[in-house]
């Protein structure tokens, strides 16, 4: 489903001159998998999400979506995909109802209305569906984002800290949603540092440091590379000091 290859992209600094962020990134993602993007703070994982989002540019590289040359056609790729940033980023002042009907009226859905109210209910936030965003709990905002992100039917979804701000109980509903969605047949990257999460929802991952994989495969690989049972320890061995 996603396929990228020799991923680049640097930024402009004063100080030092070019800083590349993600440096000659490879991964792939196949349908009905949750591939997990780990990696410590400033390792190059948003940046690399924003990606292949298309909301970046890379200055080399290639990115495959659904066999789509993703860089050459952005708008065509975002039918594709649903990016759900760290951030909620929803309008205060809207209802969670207005503002996935919203989202879907932009995607050009057929009904919005009753895409929205269908979406809302099934990820569990029906009962909020007509209160303020901005009076919202951190893990009901999360619900109504990813019903955001799911209201055109995306086959890939990009997750940057989904379970970001939760507690112990938003977190385990959340990552539930997200295995019951690649259950479906969708692909799923998710960026955490979270250890724990990862082993409960991701059949694979890829360690990033400096903006370059430096290990990946089934959590078993990366512990066997590393010489350890412990996934957390495994982590620190093999993406190095933050």
């Amino acid at each position: 489903m996603l396929a990228a290859t020799d991923l680049a992209k640097a930024f402009p600094d004063a100080a030092r001159g070019p800083v590349r962020a993600v440096d000659g990134l490879s991964l792939t993602v196949e349908r009905g998998a949750v591939v997990g993007l780990l990696g410590n703070n400033g390792a190059g994982k948003t940046t690399t999400l924003r990606l292949l989002a298309t909301l970046l540019r890379p200055d080399a590289g290639r990115i495959l979506i659904d066999g789509l040359d993703a860089v050459a056609s952005p708008v065509a790729a975002r039918a594709r995909l649903a990016y759900v940033p760290a951030e909620a980023g929803l309008p205060p002042r809207l209802t969670a109802r207005e503002a996935v009907t919203l989202f879907a009226r932009v995607q050009g859905v057929d009904d919005p209305v009753g895409r929205a109210a269908l979406l809302l209910e099934r990820l569990g936030a029906g009962g909020v569906a007509d209160a303020a965003c901005g009076a919202l709990s951190t893990g009901q905002k999360r619900r109504v984002v990813l019903a955001r992100a799911l209201v055109h039917d995306p086959p890939l979804l990009l997750l940057d800290e989904p379970t970001d701000g939760l507690d112990v109980g938003g977190r385990r509903e959340v990552l539930a949603l997200v295995r019951g969605l690649a259950a479906e047949g969708r692909a799923v990257l998710l960026s955490s540092h979270i250890m724990g999460e990862v082993e409960v929802v991701c059949d694979r991952a890829v360690v990033v440091s400096a903006g370059r994989a430096v290990a990946r495969g089934t959590l078993d690989d990366l512990r066997r590379e590393a010489g350890t049972d412990d996934l957390s320890e495994a982590f620190v061995r093999l993406a190095g000091s933050p």
